[in-house]
């Protein structure tokens, strides 16, 4: 809970200092159309990566397979698309690592790290039927 408090008092300002800094190198309307132009394109990547995700879950499920790595990929497209929502070079930078395919890797190892964690504490309880 701490980090995430943290988070939310260190990340807006760093995203401002980073606003400035490339605003005085480009210029302020450039950054505006770049927050813009990143934005409409990350959220189009995580619409149709998502999509494709729930494409290849709901085939998984119609083979009677559990479908745990199209739901770590959606959870991490989830969180990719909310980070790319919001304007920021430093937050479209997290959104694109996390919704584009050939970098969301790491994070649904880590990911699934936690889970299993939780699980073993019984923050989480899994149950087959």
């Amino acid at each position: 809970m701490r980090w995430l408090l943290l988070t939310l008092l260190i990340l807006p300002a760093l995203e401002i200092g980073v606003f400035i800094w490339i605003g005085g190198i480009i210029g302020p309307w450039w950054v505006v159309g770049l927050i813009f132009l990143s934005g409409v394109i990350g959220v189009t990547i995580a619409k149709r990566q998502g999509v494709e995700t729930w494409n290849k879950a709901q085939i998984s499920m119609s083979n009677r397979q559990v479908p745990t790595e199209q739901i770590m990929d959606g959870i991490c497209i989830f969180v990719g698309g909310v980070f790319l929502l919001a304007p920021g070079f430093i937050s479209d930078t997290v959104g694109f690592t996390l919704v584009l395919p050939w970098t969301r890797g790491p994070f649904k190892k880590v990911l699934g790290k936690i889970i299993n964690k939780m699980i073993k504490k019984n923050t989480i309880i899994y149950r087959r039927w």
